[in-house]
Order: C-alpha cells, then sequence, then structure tokens
C-alpha cells in the first residue's frame, strides 16, 4: 500500500489558510488533567511568588 506524502498529511493549505476536519481540529486534549495543572501551577507560582517577597523585600 503505497501513500502519497498528500495522501499522509492531515492538514491541507488553501489560499494561505489551513483546512482541518471538524475531526481534525478538535485533537488537542481537555478535561480535569488540563484544569487541574493549570491550577496547581498558577498556586505554586503565586507561593513560590510570595516566599520570595516575604525573604527579600518585606520593609
Amino acid at each position: 500500500m503505497d501513500l502519497s506524502p498528500e495522501d499522509i498529511a492531515m492538514a491541507t493549505e488553501d489560499r494561505g489558510h489551513i483546512i482541518e476536519t471538524p475531526t481534525e481540529a478538535r485533537q488537542g486534549e481537555r478535561g480535569p488533567s488540563v484544569a487541574m495543572l493549570m491550577i496547581v501551577s498558577t498556586g505554586l507560582a503565586v507561593l513560590i511568588l510570595a516566599a520570595i517577597w516575604f525573604a527579600f523585600f518585606r520593609v
């Protein structure tokens, strides 16, 4: 079974615009794991910045 590069490519380009099927466009990961990652990483960033501020910039 020989496939050309055009058969393998998922997205196509038409006059400078990328054309994808709805299924291809929805391939990004969603769900609670991504939301939890964002919440935890933002919380850790706030805690680290607060610790730095209290350690070095308190008057």
